[in-house]
C-alpha cells in the first residue's frame, strides 16, 4: 500500500467513527480536519468531495459489521443455528459494537431519507445484503427440513430485522441494553418456534 492509500485508509478509518457518531452529512469538514490532522488540501487529495469521503466512511463502517457477522455465522451449518448466531451477534451489540454510535445501516437510512439520495441508496444497498442473508439462512433451512414449510422467508426476515434494529435503536437512545435484551429474549424464542 503506498503512502497515499495509507493517508486516504487512515482518514476513512477515522471519519468513519466518527460520521457514525456525529452524523454523515452534519458534520463539517472542518471537524474531519481536526480530527485527522490534516488541511482542507489534504482531506480533498483524497476524496473528490464530502459525500464521497462520507459514502466511503459508511461502506467502511459496513464492512466492520459485515465481518462480524461473519465471525458468527462460522462454523454453524444448520439454519436455526445460523439465526441464533445473528441473534448472538446482535445481544452484545450495546456492549461489542463495530463502530461506535450504532448500526451504520441505521444512522445512514435516517440521515439520508430524501435529503442525501446516494446516502440512503447506500444504506438500502447495505440492508439488502443484510436481508439478503436473512433470507437465504431461511429459505436453505426450508429445503433442508430444518424450518417449517410454512414459514415465508422474506416476511420473517421484515419481522426479525425490524425488531433487531429497533433494540438497538432503543438501547441506543436510552443508553441502556435492556431493551436490547428484551428483543433478543424474545426473538431467541421465536427463532425456536420456527423449527420443523
Amino acid at each position: 500500500m503506498s503512502k497515499g492509500q495509507e493517508t486516504k485508509q487512515r482518514i476513512i478509518e477515522q471519519a468513519a467513527e466518527y460520521l457514525n457518531q456525529h452524523g454523515y452529512f452534519s458534520t463539517a469538514v472542518s471537524e474531519i480536519m481536526e480530527l485527522t490532522g490534516l488541511q482542507k488540501g489534504g482531506i480533498y487529495n483524497h476524496f473528490e468531495s464530502k459525500e464521497d469521503l462520507a459514502l466511503q466512511a459508511f461502506d467502511y463502517a459496513f464492512e466492520l459489521m459485515s465481518q462480524k457477522f461473519g465471525e458468527a455465522l462460522k462454523g454453524k451449518e444448520n439454519a436455526i443455528d445460523r439465526l441464533l448466531a445473528i441473534i448472538s451477534y446482535f445481544r452484545g451489540y450495546g456492549e461489542n459494537t463495530p463502530m461506535p454510535g450504532g448500526c451504520p445501516i441505521m444512522n445512514c437510512a435516517i440521515e439520508g431519507d430524501d435529503a442525501h439520495p446516494a446516502l440512503r441508496d447506500r444504506a438500502r444497498k447495505a440492508m439488502d445484503q443484510l436481508r439478503g442473508t436473512f433470507i437465504r439462512v431461511i429459505a436453505k433451512g426450508i429445503s433442508r427440513g430444518e424450518i417449517r414449510a410454512d414459514i415465508n422467508p422474506d416476511a420473517t426476515t421484515t419481522f426479525l430485522v425490524s425488531s433487531l434494529e429497533g433494540a438497538v435503536m432503543l438501547t441506543n437512545l436510552y443508553k441502556n441494553p435492556v431493551h436490547l435484551h428484551r428483543v433478543m429474549d424474545y426473538l431467541t424464542a421465536h427463532i425456536e418456534s420456527l423449527k420443523a
